[in-house]
């Protein structure tokens, strides 16, 4: 694991830049992660994010694209309006969640 700065904060990384402590997460920084990638926030993406957040606390794992979609009821088109090319890989990184599994 690595240290990133982002927003001011040291938070834990993996070499592909997301963050890998649960608890290091805010809003604050999901806001300035969604910066860095093109992405203004809307209630929308937050519904998503907190999705995430509140499904990875359960069950232990990133949720995968299909599960926000069956579990979180976020239509799969919506998903990829709100987090262009690859929603599951940028809903994980705003939501300082690991990368899901099968993501590349």
């Amino acid at each position: 694991m690595t240290l990133a700065t982002i927003a001011g904060q040291e938070v834990h990384v993996d070499d592909e830049g997301f963050m890998t402590e649960y608890d290091e997460w805010s809003e604050d920084l999901a806001s300035t992660l969604a910066g860095n990638i093109g992405i203004e926030l809307t209630d929308d993406h937050w519904q998503a994010i907190r999705f995430l957040r509140d499904d990875y606390k359960v069950e232990g794992v990133t949720p995968t694209l299909r599960r926000v979609t069956n579990t979180g009821g976020i239509p799969t088109k919506q998903l990829f309006v709100l987090f262009p090319k690859k929603p599951a890989k940028k809903m994980a990184y705003i939501a300082g969640l690991p990368k899901p599994a099968g993501c590349v």
